[in-house]
């Protein structure tokens, strides 16, 4: 852009002699290199317990309150607390991406051994204060609990891995609003913890819960958090709110920018906003609003095709093109046939049949070009949910552009009936010639034998550890083309 004009060379400097001055006037340049240094390479102060201290502080007066209805934080301690939720016992969630990984995902709890998740620090003040704590994987219960504490929210990301097209956690249906809602309905105070990087529209969990506390990610110290949700045994607290918004909380899922003074400014929650102990508040049911859907380089197939995509059939000899329409069923030549069917709401999937008389294909079509070499150089995967209906009885090749693999290993493991994740690294098509930067053809499936699945979802999902590449194949969709 300096180059191009767009960006003057003097204010390039002008960046550059900042952040030099910074750097002088901290004593950068007169404190020689790190490793002759105070401290340096002294192990033994990592973890110190010091400055693990000073972290549980900032994790506890990091977290805003944005609702507690009845009373019902604090907890108190003396009581039977029942903790759930895929972030409870997850250290690895709770401090995010850019941790021990870029982007923070593959840790276990093991992999901190000086860190402390939500459900220890609940446990620890709970039974100090004479209470039974008990944590459960699925949110069942045996003996009825006092209070229901439920901890989700977004997984680990950094950088552009965590971009959205829009602000919505869930939707009214998903499974932490449905158990929510199950433990209201059974009479037990439900505590949400939402741990996030950012605010979110999350208006469907704030209704569905008694108490809603934004805990953002506070780190390898969850003890911070318990040290304000928990309260003595008299259900006194031991610790009050201190957090604020540093940020406006988004009424809609696509309202962005929101920004005090903005002309339209009308948050959910405004900036600064932030309940305690001291200040009884009710808060009335919320107005939610339809999540818009993902119109993205990351959701492909989602209830059918997501528009500008298009979910196409071809079969060989002659390779034409049909679309598959939205209702009824589509046939071409005997070859290969594709109908309407029901997942988790009426006519979500679409299930395929592939007769083995000749090479046929299903795949998602766009008539611009995507650019996905990013997402393939931050090692994102394509990733599919299906049901394997009948085993295939050839090999089954996937193709991402003009770069094929062989499924049929996957397949075979995934085994018959079950729905299942398929995932492979875009790296893993790139490598078997696909153009990264110029693709029309996101995804495809294609064999030769009969075969029968059902596909439910077509997105991007974010790397994983410890994947190997399929063995590479012909180039089918070229053949298409």
């Amino acid at each position: 852009q300096v180059n191009d004009g767009i960006i003057p060379l003097a204010r390039l400097d002008d960046a550059v002699r900042r952040i030099l001055r910074v750097k002088m006037r901290a004593g950068l340049f007169d404190a020689g290199k790190p490793s002759t240094r105070p401290l340096a390479a002294d192990v033994s102060i990592i973890g110190h317990p010091e400055h693990r201290a000073v972290a549980r502080q900032a994790a506890a007066e990091s977290l805003v309150l944005l609702k507690n209805n009845k009373g019902v934080l604090p907890i108190n301690a003396s009581g039977r607390v029942l903790v759930t939720g895929d972030g409870a016992h997850n250290i690895g969630k709770q401090t995010g991406g850019w941790t021990l990984s870029w982007q923070g995902t593959g840790n276990e709890n093991e992999d901190f051994p000086n860190g402390n998740s939500i459900w220890e620090g609940i446990y620890e003040a709970v039974t100090d204060g004479g209470g039974i704590p008990v944590l459960s994987a699925d949110g069942s219960y045996e003996v009825k609990p006092d209070v229901a504490v439920v901890v989700f929210g977004e997984n680990p990301y950094a950088e552009f891995q965590g971009d959205r097209d829009h602000l919505a956690y869930g939707n009214d249906k998903n499974n932490e609003v449905e158990l929510l809602k199950s433990y209201k309905a059974q009479g037990i105070p439900v505590v949400a913890v939402f741990i996030s990087g950012r605010p979110m529209y999350a208006t469907p969990e704030i209704n569905a819960a008694d108490a809603f506390v934004a805990a953002w990610l506070p780190g390898s110290e969850g003890k911070g958090v318990s040290d304000v949700i928990i309260g003595d045994s008299t259900g006194q607290p031991r610790s009050d709110f201190k957090g604020k918004l540093s940020f406006s909380w988004p009424k809609k899922a696509d309202q962005g920018p929101l920004n005090v003074g903005d002309a339209d400014y009308e948050p959910l929650f405004g900036y600064g906003y932030g309940l305690d102990y001291r200040t009884e508040h009710k808060m009335d049911v919320l107005q939610e609003f339809e999540p818009p859907r993902d119109i993205s380089r990351s959701v492909f197939f989602e209830n059918g095709p997501v528009a500008p995509y298009k979910l196409k059939v071809s079969a060989a000899p002659e390779w034409s093109d049909e679309l598959v329409g939205n209702g009824g069923i589509l046939k071409v030549r005997d070859r290969i046939q594709v109908t309407l069917t029901d997942r988790n709401v009426q006519e979500d999937s679409r299930r395929v049949s592939f007769s083995g008389k000749e090479m046929a294909a299903v795949y998602l079509h766009i008539f611009d070009q995507l650019d996905l070499s990013r997402e393939a150089n931050g090692d994102m995967q394509m990733g599919m949910s299906i049901r394997i209906d009948e085993a295939p009885s050839e090999s089954v090749f996937m193709s991402v552009g003009d770069g094929t693999i062989d499924l049929s290993k996957e397949l075979v493991e995934a085994g018959v009936g079950n729905w299942v994740d398929v995932t492979i690294p875009l790296k893993c098509f790139a490598e078997a010639g696909a153009d990264t930067s110029s693709i029309d053809t996101p995804w495809l499936i294609a064999t030769s034998g009969t075969f029968k699945f059902t596909l439910n979802s077509v997105q991007l999902v974010p790397p994983a550890s410890g994947l190997d590449c399929p063995v590479t194949a012909p180039q089918v969709v070229s053949e298409i083309q």
